[in-house]
């Protein structure tokens, strides 16, 4: 998919609901997006989103674990760059796409189908 498939960014809610080192699903009925997102809270302050299932398995990313800067997939351990969704270790081969999060105020928001930005 490419920038024009972005659809209309969606309110989370305030930053601050989401602790540090979480994952949290928000569902593709609730974006309109093709798959479900994982949205996280990295240690280093920062938020990311990718989609939420692994590219190896069809496992829910958001189930997994974040280290450091990357999300771990809970199935067989595919670490995934939260910047770039690039797989890190294997299994995976594929990477999983990214979506760009900003903050508007305190409320967080999710740009499902706008990559992030650095990529």
């Amino acid at each position: 998919m490419s920038t024009t498939d972005a659809l209309p960014p969606l309110d989370l809610g305030p930053a601050d609901q989401f602790p540090e080192g979480e994952v949290f699903r928000v569902s593709a009925q609730d974006t309109g997006w093709s798959d479900d997102i994982a949205v996280v809270h990295a240690e280093d302050g920062g938020f990311y989103a990718l989609d939420d299932t692994c590219s190896h398995e069809a496992v829910s990313l958001s189930d997994g674990y974040v280290e450091e800067d990357t999300l771990e997939c809970p199935m067989h351990a595919s670490a995934f760059c939260l910047r770039t969704g690039v797989p890190e270790t294997l299994p995976a081969l594929r990477p999983v796409r990214t979506h760009q999060i900003t903050i508007s105020g305190d409320h967080l928001m999710l740009h499902p189908g706008t990559p992030r930005p650095d990529q």
